[in-house]
């Protein structure tokens, strides 16, 4: 038809555009209810908060009609068809937005906010991947949801004379948009796409400015109170000292009193013989503040610690103790760029990092998920390839894990074994009816808790059998709570239990005072201070103090609180608790109840997101002086960042490997050495690049310098194929036939893709065979 003799479309139909907009809103919220009903999260669907929600909906509804009205005019009128064709295309975006945003919160149980913009696309994709991954039926959903907003809008033909009849419809919805404003909404019943959009708006625009009348605000001298010596009868040698940080661990899942009790037996009685804090906080909500905040209470930064473009000075657990002759490692199954958890280590010079690349073929990864995705390799297999490494006996050790298993998408090794146990447990347990519907419902989470607890007692065995166990001092804690099983209250998510165990100990005790993740680091090096000649720095600038050791419930510290990435809204000062703009009384269960005082908590909170940005941002959190380890940063001149500015907008390493490769195979190696120089700053575990920088330092003749950065791709990731077939190139371009030889027990050995090099083995073997060279076994 020709546009030019079609009608103009009316307010009518912009109408019952909106009317079959707001219809799928509410297919949507019913959707989100019934699904948390049958996760055992609401007790109905039909009730109070749906129908707040059904308000918070219209009034939505309301303000995009409102904006959208104008450009609808505005096109109608200069071409006919135009502007409904756009609100719809507007609309249809806003409806699938708002879709996965409803099932976002339905699997985290918390609405995405500014957090989004804490992580790359890449730690997005990767998330979304290994946490379920992206299957047809969301695709089908949507095609579906799409459907039914025209089929809707067919319908609303019959009914609009009764809205005809009303005020004129832009003061009806400017009416309704209006009311929402008075009322109160929660997560759960506010639409998810204008709560994101305004969170990002009040992230953005918030004032951090600080006036600095002190440099360096958070310095002070080093006296925290040795309150762990009394219960530690420590040797002449300085104990080594093991952090197991437990993803997902949340106090609701461990020792006495726990809602969710009996799914980690273990756990449970390792805090009857260990220095059990119950009432301990994480400092963040997510996995990506645990490092920083637990091991050198630090502050948080815009994003967390470990997302600052450049670190600034600080002191850490890793520095203080490599500083006083232990050896330092990490340990993790899965990717250690993700979170920028390997440029922080790399910061701190560490002298061993195990993550998802360093296994070798002897170890099983984690089942994958439906869409054929997995994180890495589970605890397990994590606790037994640490174990099959050697230990210097001579040399005091820290150690920190990682785990990852207790994390979406709930698959663990043996999964039908766990499942039935869950079973059995519930048979056997005395939950009431909420409680167990929420394990009924939710038995793939609670089997991976019974698998995590067996992992745990495994490593705890397993240790026993290293040298120096009868020196060590475990410490083990949860990251964050468990995101998908519901949550009593806004701190719910912080807390985890703090437990100390060791063969060291004199003797136990519960603590239910609260005490943070920021407390641990200068509290066990106050212990060693106290017994050791440490060199320990004169002035520190923790976060925390000395863990609180009262038995009794006590709440005396300030805390912030940082829920997501971007996301800092929490601060606990005593007994009160800032949440979203709400004053709470925290009593001895950790439940929180309304406060009619509490003046000054939120301007606590104010001035410290002011200082926390200013430290971070300014390099002031230590001086130059009282830094271990100074940042050592790669050095750009700034014609060098203009060109590589200039490849690439975003920074993205694998598609600045690809050009940097390109660059290799053009022979122009200056710019793809430069290139890799820059990816590897950025992205220290990027191991094609490291490769790529070994390949090219031997086409530019370099074959020894080429040789030593292959062997240590290797020996960082003993599996990755890539790294021995660039290296039998190097052996075989420069002569070396005896090492080549020796190469291939190697790659036998570690490397699951062996059979993907046969040509380069059998040119190996066949030049060692013509210089006459055997292989000794």
């Amino acid at each position: 038809m020709n546009t030019s003799k079609r009608d103009r479309y009316t307010l009518k139909q912009y109408t019952r555009v909106i009317i079959a907009f707001f219809a799928i809103l509410l297919v949507l919220l019913l959707y989100q209810y019934t699904t948390l009903y049958f996760k055992g999260v609401v007790d109905t669907i039909l009730s109070t908060s749906f129908f707040i929600a059904v308000a918070h909906q219209l009034g939505y509804a309301s303000i995009v009609a409102l904006l959208l009205v104008f450009p609808f005019n505005f096109w109608e009128n200069y071409r006919p068809a135009y502007g409904l064709n756009l609100v719809f295309a507007i609309l249809i975006v806003l409806l699938l937005i708002e879709a996965m945003l409803v099932s976002y919160y339905c699997t985290a149980l918390v609405p995405l906010g500014s957090d989004l913009l804490g992580y790359s696309f890449k730690d997005i994709k990767e998330t979304i991947s290994n946490s379920g991954g992206i299957s047809i039926m969301p695709i089908i959903g949507a095609l579906a949801m799409i459907a039914l907003f025209f089929g809707t809008y067919k319908l609303t033909s019959r009914y609009y004379h009764y809205l005809g009849r009303m005020y004129p419809f832009t003061i009806i919805l400017f009416s309704l948009f209006i009311s929402t404003l008075f009322l109160e909404g929660k997560p759960i019943n506010q639409n998810k796409t204008q709560y994101l959009v305004l969170n990002l708006y009040n992230s953005t625009t918030e004032d951090t400015s600080y006036d600095a009348n002190v440099e360096y605000p958070l310095i002070k001298a080093q006296q925290t109170t040795d309150v762990l010596g009394e219960y530690f009868e420590l040797k002449e040698e300085k104990p080594n000292i093991v952090f197991l940080i437990v993803e997902g661990l949340g106090r609701d899942f461990v020792g006495e009193g726990a809602e969710y009790g009996g799914f980690t037996p273990f756990l449970d009685s390792l805090t009857t013989k260990s220095l059990y804090w119950e009432n301990c906080l994480s400092t963040t909500g997510r996995t990506f503040g645990v490092i920083p905040g637990l091991l050198g209470s630090l502050p948080f930064g815009r994003s967390g610690f470990m997302e600052l473009e450049k670190y600034p000075n600080k002191l850490t657990l890793f520095s203080v103790l490599k500083n006083n002759g232990y050896h330092t490692s990490f340990y993790q199954g899965t990717n250690s760029s993700f979170d920028g958890v390997d440029r922080f280590l790399l910061s701190e010079n560490l002298d061993f990092v195990l993550d998802k690349s360093g296994f070798g073929n002897k170890y099983k990864l984690q089942a994958e998920d439906a869409a054929g995705s997995t994180w890495g390799y589970p605890d397990k297999e994590l606790f037994r390839k640490s174990m099959s490494l050697p230990r210097n006996t001579g040399q005091p050790r820290m150690e920190a894990y990682m785990t990852i298993s207790n994390h979406e998408p709930f698959i663990p090794p043996n999964q039908e074994h766990y499942t039935k146990m869950v079973k059995k447990l519930l048979q056997e347990g005395s939950f009431d009816s909420r409680t167990k519907k929420i394990i009924k419902k939710n038995d793939n989470v609670f089997a991976t808790l019974l698998y995590t607890d067996s992992t745990l007692k495994f490593v705890l065995e397993a240790y026993k059998k290293q040298p120096g166990y009868d020196n060590t001092i475990f410490i083990i804690t949860g990251d964050h709570r468990l995101i998908p099983i519901p949550q009593r209250n806004a701190i719910s998510r912080f807390h985890v239990p703090l437990i100390v165990y060791s063969p060291l100990l004199k003797t136990t005790r519960k603590m239910s005072s609260i005490s943070s993740h920021f407390d641990v680091t200068p509290t066990l090096l106050a212990l060693l201070d106290n017994k050791y000649e440490m060199k320990m720095p004169k002035k520190v600038a923790w976060m925390g103090d000395a863990l609180d050791t009262e038995i009794a419930f006590r709440s005396t510290k300030n805390i912030p609180l940082m829920r997501n990435k971007n996301e800092l809204k929490e601060y606990i000062s005593g007994t009160k608790v800032y949440s979203d703009g709400a004053i709470f009384e925290i009593d001895g269960n950790m439940n929180l109840g309304s406060s009619f005082s509490g003046a000054g908590v939120e301007e606590k909170l104010t001035a410290f997101k002011s200082m926390n940005a200013y430290v971070t941002t300014s390099d002031k959190i230590i001086p130059d002086s009282l830094a271990i380890f100074t940042v050592k940063t790669e050095k750009f001149a700034n014609s060098e960042m203009v060109w590589i500015n200039s490849l690439l907008n975003e920074y993205d390493s694998d598609k600045l490997y690809f050009i940097a490769r390109d660059f290799a195979f053009d022979k122009e190696y200056d710019k793809a050495l430069l290139l890799s120089r820059y990816i590897i700053s950025e992205s220290p575990s990027h191991i094609d690049t490291k490769i790529l920088t070994g390949r090219v330092n031997a086409w530019r003749g370099a074959r020894t310098k080429a040789i030593e950065i292959l062997n240590a791709c290797i020996k960082m990731n003993p599996n990755y194929i890539d790294s021995y077939a660039a290296l039998f190139d190097v052996y075989y371009w420069d002569g070396r036939h005896r090492e080549a030889l020796a190469l291939i027990k190697k790659v036998e050995e570690n490397s699951s893709s062996v059979n993907e090099i046969t040509d380069k083995i059998e040119r190996a073997r066949r030049e060692a065979r013509k210089n006459q060279i055997v292989a000794h076994n």
